[in-house]
């Protein structure tokens, strides 16, 4: 039987005191930290943010605080979160996998994707990734716990896959690790010297 993302899980996993796993000022400094070095490989601000199984969106409103003029797009499997919050906090419905075909009319400066790729199915991941790839212009943030991890949280579909083969299945793609979980793409790579990149064994 598939998860259900409603309000309740919403409620569980993001509000709830004994069972969140990330609090405010823990999503303040990590959206910082990601603008800091976005903002540090284009060389300029970012200006638009694609947010890829978003959920209730909460990184718009930290990243609107810190960048006002930001062009935020919100993408969530859940029709929940869609239907609620879609018309305001510009949430389409879609899934990872989606992404090998769907594209906007500019490339994303900022491409975020959290606690959403460990849950999913190889091919899944592997077709999401190509649209991943195509669409950046600067910086992805892909967040994602591995066998190696222990993150806490929601454990349920949770996908305990090597880091290795996430390493593997973006190196496909052209996307190079900068640490921290951040990626450039082919188009910034050439920025990037060569001690900044992460190990990739």
């Amino acid at each position: 039987m598939s998860k259900t993302y409603d309000q309740a899980y919403f409620d569980k996993w993001y509000r709830s005191a004994d069972h969140a796993v990330r609090s405010p000022a823990e999503l303040r400094r990590k959206v910082a930290m990601v603008l800091g070095q976005a903002e540090f490989y284009l060389g300029r601000p970012v200006r638009n943010v694609l947010d890829v199984g978003c959920g209730e969106a909460p990184w718009r409103a930290v990243l609107r605080r810190l960048r006002p003029d930001i062009a935020y797009r919100g993408l969530e499997a859940s029709e929940y979160a869609v239907a609620r919050y879609g018309r305001s906090r510009n949430i389409g419905y879609a899934r990872f996998g989606q992404l090998a075909e769907l594209r906007f009319d500019t490339p994303f400066d900022l491409i975020v994707c959290t606690d959403v790729l460990h849950y999913l199915k190889p091919a899944e991941i592997r077709a999401g990734l190509t649209g991943v790839a195509d669409m950046l212009e600067g910086l992805a943030f892909l967040e994602v716990y591995t066998r190696e991890d222990d993150p806490g949280g929601d454990r349920e579909g949770f996908q305990a896959r090597p880091a290795r083969w996430y390493r593997e299945a973006f190196r496909e793609v052209g996307l190079l690790p900068v640490g921290s979980q951040c990626y450039v793409g082919p188009t910034l790579a050439r920025r990037v010297a060569a001690l900044e990149t992460c190990a990739s064994a």
